[in-house]
């Protein structure tokens, strides 16, 4: 029996009958006491934030909410919810596509912000990005010329620094690697949403994979508010292109089968 029941053994909660404990809290004393933010903080970390957590923590699940219909997560869930499908598949379907390349970067660089932490180069990080022709991950973007969430984020980091809330050594970082891409570029490569909250995350001190977690969790956000939008549009079988356009064709000639 004890083997059964160290099947799904679990630290997060304790459930019996007339007992929900959150990590060892009463979920009823929880309710109406502790913001979301909290319970998410208490939830994946273990423990109530401390000063000035839970608000860095709100800041990054605020600015990544939403980034409007042509971010390919908020497309799919809108196309899916046309489908007859329901709420939350067209919610999944449209986390499903945070991946490597769209939802990963924060999860990149909060590796990278670590690393320079840990003893690497800004510089010689940027040279070897430049060299293999990657892009560093949460830098520069393909839309804003300055993305707006970009200085209200770092603006928290750096008065929870004052404050002693959180040490600052990865915001340094970020901001050593935004120098570093600048140097020999009329333009600057600031950082996006994605370097933003990794800094948040980072100095937090949460996992680089944990941060992506946070990243689809402040995004299902807006990809919930999209998908009931468009649900309630009345719209049927909505594709990428609005009728009566159709994609390039690109292929053979149409041809006779002989």
């Amino acid at each position: 029996m004890n083997d059964v029941t160290a099947w799904w053994e679990t630290a997060v909660s304790r459930i019996a009958p007339g007992e929900i404990d959150l990590r060892g809290y009463p979920v009823q004393d929880l309710i109406g006491r502790i913001s979301f933010t909290d319970t998410i903080w208490l939830m994946v970390r273990g423990e109530l934030p401390g000063p000035g957590q839970a608000e860095l923590l709100q800041a990054a699940l605020v600015a990544a909410v939403d980034h409007g219909p042509q971010a390919p997560s908020i497309a799919s869930a809108r196309m899916a919810a046309t489908c007859g499908v329901g709420l939350n598949s067209a919610i999944a379907n449209g986390v499903n596509t945070l991946g490597d390349v769209h939802g990963g970067a924060g999860q990149q660089c909060v590796e990278v912000l670590n690393a320079i932490v840990a003893g690497e180069s800004a510089s010689d990080l940027v040279a070897r990005y430049r060299e293999e022709k990657r892009h560093v991950p949460g830098f520069g973007h393909r839309f804003h010329p300055r993305d707006p969430r970009r200085d209200p984020l770092l603006g928290l980091v750096s008065e929870a620094v004052g404050r002693g809330e959180v040490q600052g050594r990865h915001l340094t970082a970020a901001l050593a690697l935004e120098a570093a891409l600048a140097q020999g570029r009329k333009k600057p490569v600031p950082m996006n949403i994605d370097g933003a909250t990794a800094v948040v995350y980072a100095e937090l001190g949460i996992e680089p994979e944990l941060a992506r977690g946070m990243f689809v969790l402040s995004r299902s956000v807006g990809i919930l508010a999209h998908a009931w939008e468009e649900r309630r549009s009345g719209r049927r079988i909505k594709g990428p292109l609005p009728p009566p356009l159709l994609a390039d064709y690109s292929g053979h000639p149409r041809r006779r089968l002989p």
